[in-house]
């Protein structure tokens, strides 16, 4: 139909990743974007997130500056970008358009799509455990590496420990290399994988 928006009615994003809100219509040749507005409602506040005019582009809520954007080379794609979702994202966007006619009448045409943001599952850190009982030759260019899946990020250190005394911290890496082996390297080494 003639200047109509299209968006999704409900759309969900995942908790400090990016989304995108869609907005967009077919541009007619005698009618001219004026202003472009993105509002929301949460479940406390509302107000206006991004305002498109004449005079430039302006991000109106301090909470969305540097988190928002919307195409600017794409005619007809009004659609606004979100980084890094929080869980107070979540609410009722409102996209409005208003265009000027060739007889300086003014258009406008709205939609509203609802946001859910979703935590994803946390997960402890699991370490795929490798054999047991390395022999590497003196002398030789050797690593070990921890690798263990979860909820990034996720932290390792390496450690070794001495018979009967306290294990001694090597590494905040994934990786514990070394460049040449000394027979003093022989030992019990092992690793801790830890996230939020």
């Amino acid at each position: 139909a003639f200047l109509d928006l299209t968006g999704p009615n409900e759309i969900e994003g995942m908790w400090k990743e990016s989304t995108t809100l869609p907005c967009a219509y077919v541009p007619v040749e005698d009618f001219v974007q004026q202003t472009l507005m993105w509002t929301v409602v949460h479940d406390q506040s509302s107000g206006t997130i991004f305002r498109r005019d004449g005079s430039g582009d302006h991000i109106l809520l301090s909470e969305y500056r540097d988190r928002v954007s919307v195409p600017k080379d794409a005619p007809g794609n009004v659609s606004l970008h979100i980084l890094n979702l929080e869980v107070s994202d979540r609410g009722t966007y409102t996209c409005q358009v208003t265009w000027r006619a060739s007889n300086n009448s003014l258009i406008t045409k709205e939609i509203t799509t609802k946001m859910e943001v979703v935590k994803v599952a946390v997960t402890k850190p699991v370490i795929r455990a490798g054999k047991l009982g390395l022999t590497v030759p003196d002398g030789a260019r050797t690593s070990l590496t921890c690798v263990a899946s979860g909820s990034p990020p996720i932290s390792y250190r390496w450690f070794r420990s001495s018979p009967g005394g306290k294990a001694q911290l090597l590494s905040s890496q994934a990786e514990l290399a070394w460049d040449s082996l000394r027979l003093s390297d022989a030992g019990m080494y092992y690793c801790e994988a830890e996230n939020r």
